[in-house]
């Protein structure tokens, strides 16, 4: 088995993205993308030449295939994704905004994805990989899914592989917000590496300054927490460091779904490739900044070459 520099795992859909401004129930023509936070940062690390797999089930149908494929010609590894003969492949449905965030509908209840279990988890692929991206979105999809995604952290961790965690809240998955933080932390405290948006981190740790934060989940064993804080950059701290590396001037907001699984990619590429902390994080503001400024979720991410290009030529004024 060819060994892989990052694994992910999760829910990915069809998603159908309006091609007008407008009430969903007013769009008449829609275009067919990918989405999934998952995928989205599976796609980025293989755009920037890493060797990434994406782990989840998906249903015998039109929309199964169509990620499938779509995830081979992007070069995602996707030799563990099990096709299920029972259950659909999840879809969206997401408006056209020219400001502010776009409005998605989800069609994902009982999707092949949620019905992942812990008899699916395959021990000899999750080894090949030296590094674990999750989200905290399997944790909400149902208890089974839950159960495999708590076995994926403790078996990475077992056999000391690193593992970065982005809490990618949604609220509307759970049955409490109690629950949430609660099942989140849980996950969190394991990681290596946490990355939470700064509302994120109010939610899970009842803190608002970025520090009081990150020290939060450095107490809890984390070694590197990073805090997305939008426009104005990241703020990052572990034990022994800490900064704020300001964001990439952008002139056009297109969209900005995907623009955090976006920083993922860069952060955790920059990571793997040995680069500073500040200059990890750099990395991970470039590819939010470009992503903002593509329609669909990963439509912006940049392969290697370009993201560099992009740095510097941008980096006045980021410090």
């Amino acid at each position: 088995m060819q060994s892989l520099d990052v694994i992910t795992f999760g829910e990915a859909m069809a998603m159908f993205m309006a091609n007008q401004p407008g009430s969903l129930h007013e769009v008449n023509q829609f275009t067919r993308e990918l989405a999934g936070a998952e995928t989205n940062v599976a796609i980025g690390l293989a755009r920037l030449g890493l060797r990434s797999g994406w782990v989840s089930k998906v249903g015998r149908d039109a929309f199964g295939t169509f990620i499938i494929e779509r995830l081979k010609n992007e070069n995602v590894d996707i030799e563990s994704v099990l096709v299920d003969d029972h259950y659909p492949t999840g879809f969206q449905l997401k408006s056209k905004v020219i400001e502010g965030d776009p409005e998605v509908q989800y069609f994902r209840k009982g999707s092949a994805a949620s019905h992942l279990s812990v008899d699916d988890f395959n021990e000899a692929y999750f080894k090949a990989a030296g590094h674990l991206h999750m989200t905290g979105i399997p944790l909400a999809l149902s208890e089974q899914a839950r159960a495999y995604a708590k076995h994926a952290l403790s078996f990475m961790k077992k056999n000391g592989r690193s593992v970065s965690f982005d809490p990618n809240l949604r609220p509307s998955l759970w049955t409490s917000q109690e629950e949430m933080v609660e099942q989140t932390n849980i996950a969190a405290f394991q990681a290596d590496y946490v990355f939470p948006g700064i509302s994120e981190g109010e939610i899970l740790t009842g803190f608002k300054n970025p520090r009081d934060i990150a020290s939060f989940y450095l107490e809890m064993g984390v070694k590197l927490v990073v805090i997305k804080l939008g426009e104005e950059g990241a703020f990052y701290k572990t034990l022994n460091e800490e900064g704020t590396v300001s964001g990439f001037k952008v002139k056009e907001i297109i969209d900005t779904v995907g623009a955090g699984d976006g920083f993922a990619v860069g952060v955790i590429s920059g990571l793997i490739e040995n680069l500073s902390i500040k200059d990890a994080v750099l990395r991970g503001n470039a590819i939010g900044a470009l992503a903002v400024q593509a329609p669909g979720d990963n439509d912006g991410y940049p392969t290697k070459e370009a993201l560099l290009k992009y740095i510097e030529n941008n980096l006045q004024g980021v410090k």
